[in-house]
C-alpha cells in the first residue's frame, strides 16, 4: 500500500485530438420547437461544443486542479485518485466526501476551503476538517475496474483501507448521488470506523424491507414511493440503460465529445436548481472542466459500471437494518426526490433533518455555503 503526489498531466496530442472530434461534429435533426422538453437543447449543446472547441482553455483548468493536494494511493493494486486538504483548526476531523454521477472530484471544490479553514470564511475554527476527496473507482483518475464486482460496499471496503493508509482510524463520511450510497454502505459495514454519516440526497431506488413488527408504511410514506417509482418511469432511462447496456451505449460516447455532453449535460439542467438553464447554477467552464475529465480520461463506460453493479447489488435495506452511527441529511429543495423524515428514521439514527431554502442535485457546486454550515452543524456534537 502507497501513496504518492499527484498532477494532472493530459498529453499535448489528446486536446488536438477533442479539437478535431468536435470540429467534425454530425449534428442530429431537432423537431423545433425542442428546447430541453425531449434530452438536451440543440441551440445550447452547439453554443457549448462551440466554447469547448474555441474558448475553453483546458491548461488553465489544469492548473487551477493542480493546486489542489492532489495524490494516488495504490490499494493492494488497485490505484485511487484523491485530494487530501489538512484543516487549519484546533483538531482537524477527517471527513470523507464521495462524489457522484455524472459529476467528479471537482464538484467539491467549493466546499474545500469552507470545510478545511473555516475561520478564513466566517466560521469557527473549531469546525475544521482534514478532508479527503477520492475518485470514484472508474472515475476520472482513478483506476478502471477490470471485473465486476466493484460495488458500494467494496467501494466502502476501498474507502477504509484508504483512510487508514492515511492514518485516521475513525472520520465522518459524507456524500450526494453514488457518494450518498457510498456512505450508507460505510454506516451499514463500517460502524467502527465512524465518527458519524451525513447525506444531501437518497436514492429513489432504495428501498426497505419491513422487519416483522415493524409499523406499516404511513401514507406520507407510501406517497413517497410512489412518487419515487413515477420518477424512474419517467426520468430513469439513463440509469436503466447504463445498468443494462453500458457497453453499447459507451461506444458512441467514448468516440463524441458532443454526443458525450449532450448525455452529462442534461443532468446538470435536470436535477439543479436552475430555473431552466444550467449556466444559472454552473459557468460553462465548470460544467466542461467536468466533461473534460470524463472525456480525457476515457471513463465514461467505466463510470456506468456503478449501475451495472446495482443491478446485481439493489439498494435494500434489510428487515431491522439499521446504521449504527449518528445520521444528518441536509435536504434540497430541487433534488430529484425526497423521502420523509419518518421513512429514513427506519434505517438511520437520525441527529439532523434539515430542509434547505434552495438548491438541488449537485449541492456542493450549487450551495456549497449552506452544505458546508449543514455539515459543520451535524457534526460539531460528535468531535472529541
Amino acid at each position: 500500500m502507497s501513496i504518492t503526489p499527484f498532477k494532472i498531466a493530459i498529453p499535448e496530442e489528446a486536446l488536438v485530438d477533442l479539437k478535431r472530434r468536435l470540429a467534425a461534429t454530425r449534428w442530429p435533426d431537432a423537431v423545433p420547437p425542442s428546447g430541453w422538453a425531449e434530452g438536451t437543447d440543440p441551440a445550447y449543446l452547439r453554443e457549448i461544443v462551440d466554447h469547448w472547441r474555441e474558448r475553453f482553455d483546458w491548461r488553465a483548468a489544469e492548473a487551477e486542479l493542480n493546486r489542489l493536494p492532489q495524490f494516488r494511493a495504490d490499494l493492494d493494486g488497485f490505484g485511487v485518485h484523491f485530494v487530501h486538504q489538512r484543516g487549519k483548526g484546533p483538531a482537524p476531523l477527517p471527513l470523507l466526501i464521495t462524489h457522484g454521477w455524472p459529476g467528479s472530484f471537482i464538484e467539491m471544490t467549493k466546499i474545500l476551503p469552507l470545510l478545511t479553514d473555516p475561520g478564513a470564511h466566517g466560521g469557527d475554527p473549531k469546525d475544521a476538517f482534514d478532508l479527503v476527496i477520492p475518485s470514484l473507482p472508474g472515475y476520472g483518475f482513478s483506476d478502471q475496474p477490470k471485473a465486476l464486482g466493484m460495488n458500494v460496499v467494496a467501494i466502502a471496503q476501498l474507502w477504509t483501507r484508504l483512510m487508514s493508509a492515511l492514518g485516521y482510524a475513525r472520520f465522518g463520511a459524507q456524500g450526494g448521488d453514488w457518494g450518498a450510497a457510498v456512505t450508507l454502505a460505510l454506516g451499514l459495514h463500517h460502524p467502527d470506523r465512524l465518527v458519524g454519516v451525513h447525506f444531501n440526497f437518497f436514492s429513489a431506488s432504495l428501498r426497505i424491507e419491513l422487519a416483522s413488527g415493524a409499523p406499516p408504511f404511513s401514507e406520507e410514506e407510501k406517497a413517497y414511493l410512489s412518487a419515487a417509482t413515477q420518477w424512474l418511469e419517467a426520468e430513469g432511462a439513463y440509469g436503466h440503460i447504463q445498468g443494462t447496456r453500458p457497453q453499447t451505449l459507451a461506444y458512441g460516447l467514448a468516440d463524441s465529445p458532443a454526443g458525450l455532453a449532450g448525455w452529462i449535460l442534461e443532468k446538470f439542467q435536470r436535477w439543479s436548481d436552475c430555473d431552466g438553464h444550467p449556466e444559472n447554477c454552473f459557468s460553462r467552464d465548470e460544467l466542461l472542466t467536468n466533461l473534460s475529465i470524463y472525456w480525457l480520461t476515457n471513463s465514461i463506460h467505466s463510470s456506468f459500471r456503478l449501475y451495472a453493479e446495482r443491478r446485481r447489488l439493489p439498494a435494500r435495506i434489510a428487515a431491522g437494518q439499521r446504521v449504527a452511527v449518528p445520521a444528518g441529511a441536509a435536504l434540497f429543495p430541487k433534488e430529484i426526490v425526497q423521502p420523509p423524515r419518518s421513512y429514513a428514521e427506519r434505517f438511520l439514527d437520525l441527529r439532523r433533518w434539515s430542509p434547505q431554502p434552495r438548491g438541488g442535485h449537485f449541492a456542493a457546486m450549487e450551495q456549497p455555503h449552506l452544505l458546508a454550515e449543514e455539515i459543520r452543524a451535524f457534526f460539531r456534537p460528535l468531535r472529541g
